[in-house]
């Protein structure tokens, strides 16, 4: 039985492709299709949906950010791999086919069962600064990693210094690990398109200069993974969402501040908002917001709700029962679910003057902010911090995919691999990759 590589590529579209020679080679004699992502058509959301074969109502991923009621407490990104609540792909090779995975940077991967594991993981040290380092297993893994290719290069990973650079490194770093381990299923997030296209729009020069890029290593790719497993895989990749032009931004957090409904704490740092106390805030991502409202009041829900009705850029107002159209019906989401117009997308902001905007609103932090902030890709040199113009991002993604510019393509080395004559969905790569393997 062949090996498997699953290749997590967002923003990959079906146009991209016609311009990818080394990727159009990789995948010489297979298929390509249409594939619509879960929404919210968010990172961690469509990789726990490919992965486990369920939706988000099912494996509770509701976006990239979760809110913990119980701590008040926001958690954006960095929830170990317990909180996705089904059997993903690795689990169920191990349990029923006894072969072997290895999992290569996904969100949520830490703690994962796969027999090897790499994902970014940061020593946060006392004095604010940060080591680089990487989540791996076995936790020797690292180490030997940095000797052999040097610190992953967290800088170019996130924020204005982003480039080619990351994905490179681990490209190499999974040769390193199938050169050493050959395991039967390779799950590998390679996110270079990403950013340009938020930057710029997904139909920039620079966006299509990454398309290149991205060819480009997927090329030498290819050839090591052959030589290190001794034979060509079985190649799936995913393109996860697509992103969609933006020239408009919302402000969901500032519009509950106006309507009386959103607390903060002054603080010698600027404003944070009041968790415990708020009577609601939002956490957004991308083009989606979840609004929590304290204790599930009733009439503060119906109240918070009319705040966003019939609001430019705002296409849909999700309450109580409505989630369930959409799969959201789990106790992860709002209480309220905001829906952006494809042109839009909702920025985090919550103050009402930049000067009382919080240190963190300026720095590279995706920690401490109630939401995704792509603004953190752009760099001010006048003031060596990040601007606080939610208008400089271009492209965005989230919404659901209901036009065929908001999906992306799934695409497979080998023929008859997926559903004939359906829509295909992201959960179907789950069933895909089983078959492939026996396993349905």
């Amino acid at each position: 039985m062949k090996p498997l590589i699953l290749l997590s590529l967002p923003a990959l579209r079906e146009n991209d492709v016609a311009a990818m020679p080394n990727f159009k080679a990789m995948m010489a004699g297979g298929e390509i299709a249409e594939l619509t992502p879960s929404f919210p058509c968010v990172t961690c959301t469509v990789q726990a949906a490919m992965t486990t074969g369920k939706t988000p109502a099912e494996h509770g991923i509701v976006a990239n950010g979760l809110y913990w009621r119980e701590k008040h407490r926001v958690e954006m990104w960095t929830a170990p791999n317990d909180c996705i609540e089904r059997p993903q792909i690795w689990d169920l090779l191990s349990q029923h086919g006894g072969l072997t995975s290895a999992v290569w940077f996904p969100l949520h991967s830490k703690g994962c069962e796969a027999d090897y594991v790499c994902t970014p993981a940061p020593i946060h040290n006392p004095d604010g600064s940060e080591s680089l380092w990487c989540y791996t297993r076995p936790a020797e893994m690292y180490g030997m990693l940095h000797d052999a290719l040097g610190h992953f290069p967290l800088v170019n990973y996130w924020g204005p210094m982003t480039s080619v650079k990351a994905s490179q490194w681990i490209a190499d770093s999974a040769v390193w690990a199938a050169k050493k381990w050959r395991p039967d299923f390779f799950y590998i997030y390679l996110p270079h398109l990403d950013y340009a296209a938020q930057r710029a729009g997904p139909d920039s020069a620079v966006a299509q200069k990454a398309v290149v890029e991205l060819d480009e290593l997927l090329g030498r790719f290819a050839a090591d993974m052959t030589m290190a497993y001794g034979k060509p895989p079985l190649w799936i990749a995913a393109g996860e969402y697509a992103i969609a032009p933006v020239d408009h931004v919302t402000y969901p957090n500032r519009m509950l501040r106006e309507a009386g409904l959103l607390a903060v704490l002054e603080t010698a740092d600027g404003e944070t908002i009041d968790f415990e106390k708020t009577p609601a805030f939002a956490i957004v991502d991308h083009q989606v917001s979840h609004v929590y409202v304290q204790n599930a009041d009733p009439q503060a829900i119906d109240r918070a709700a009319d705040v966003f009705r019939n609001q430019p850029g705002i296409a849909e107002v999700l309450v109580g029962s409505d989630r369930a159209r959409y799969r959201l019906d789990h106790p992860r989401s709002g209480e309220i679910v905001l829906i952006s117009t494809p042109q839009s997308w909702q920025a985090y902001y919550y103050w009402q003057s930049d000067d009382r905007a919080p240190k963190f609103a300026r720095t590279v932090d995706i920690h401490r902010k109630p939401g995704y902030d792509p603004a953190e890709l752009f760099f001010d040199p006048a003031t060596k911090s990040i601007p606080l113009d939610a208008a400089l991002i271009k492209g965005s993604h989230g919404a659901p995919a209901v036009d065929p510019a908001q999906r992306t393509v799934l695409v497979a080395s080998e023929p008859t691999l997926f559903p004939a004559g359906e829509t295909i969905h992201d959960t179907d790569v789950f069933h895909v990759v089983m078959r492939h393997f026996g396993l349905q």
